[in-house]
């Protein structure tokens, strides 16, 4: 899964998270994963607590799981984020996503599902200037 994407490819994501995070205090993490071992869901999940997520001090991080060749996907949103946001938020995400990676735009499918996660973090938990701290990493992680 490492080389799913190009160097270039990365980069950009990576470069997306930054920018999003610069917004908010909100953490946003992308995780590529081989293969579904349970769900998808119940692995991204599994995940989300291995990556540390759940330690943000406003429990607002938020992870874009995606298995490529099995063609699923989760998304998972702590507490602090999942309080707050509207219903169905979470499948406006993943239907703007899913758009995305229908037509094989898996970096553009990535990209708009950390943009509108942004979007929803800055409102709820926006950047805190300097006092605010990148609680976790932003590059992709992979298994």
């Amino acid at each position: 899964m490492r080389h799913f994407f190009t160097p270039e490819e990365e980069k950009s994501i990576i470069k997306s998270i930054a920018l999003a995070e610069s917004q908010t205090s909100g953490e946003i993490r992308v995780h590529l994963a081989e293969q579904i071992e349970k769900d998808v869901l119940s692995d991204a999940q599994v995940v989300f607590h291995r990556l540390g997520m759940t330690n943000t001090a406003a429990r607002n991080g938020v992870l874009l799981y995606v298995v490529p060749k099995a063609h699923r996907f989760a998304i998972v949103g702590d507490e602090g984020i999942n309080r707050v946001v509207p219903d169905g938020f979470w499948n406006e995400v993943k239907d703007t996503m899913q758009k995305q990676f229908r037509k094989r735009a898996f970096v553009g499918g990535i990209q708009k599902g950390i943009a509108l996660v942004a979007e929803k973090l800055a409102t709820f938990f926006p950047h805190q200037g300097e006092a605010d701290q990148n609680e976790l990493p932003d590059d992709i992680s992979y298994d």
